[in-house]
């Protein structure tokens, strides 16, 4: 079975490369350096490593607090969860502004029956001329 991708987080003192490019803490580019050499910046700042990227040539880490860690694992889950997952039926409606009042009623009735029904439901206003 495939190795599942970590979640994202500090990679404590488990660094498998030998030269990485480190990002302070600011978002300040550090420059290259030998693991050895970040994990003591690591431990004299009191932050926390992390994986950004770890497919780039060397791989990219970031100094991190730990509030700073939770903030983007919050970002990232609300950004997995706003997105559409295969299999997940997405419905789109587009209506003009000028729309007449009984034309949204039943437009209006039929985004609810869409939301009972689980869809994803995408709604698109056109400006009326």
């Amino acid at each position: 079975e495939p190795k599942r991708k970590a979640a994202f987080g500090s990679v404590g003192r488990r660094i498998p490369d030998r030269i990485v490019h480190v990002i302070s803490q600011d978002g300040e580019s550090l420059g290259n350096m030998h693991r050895a050499e970040a994990l003591k910046l690591m431990d004299q700042h009191d932050l926390k490593l992390v994986l950004l990227r770890e497919n780039a040539e060397p791989p990219v880490y970031r100094l991190m607090t730990g509030q700073q860690i939770h903030e983007e694992q919050l970002r990232r889950a609300e950004k997995k969860k706003a997105s559409v997952k295969p299999g997940m039926v997405q419905k789109e409606l587009s209506f003009s502004s000028a729309i007449a009042k009984n034309d949204l009623e039943t437009k209006t009735k039929q985004i609810a029956q869409w939301i009972e029904k689980k869809y994803h439901v995408k709604v698109t206003i056109r400006q009326a001329k």
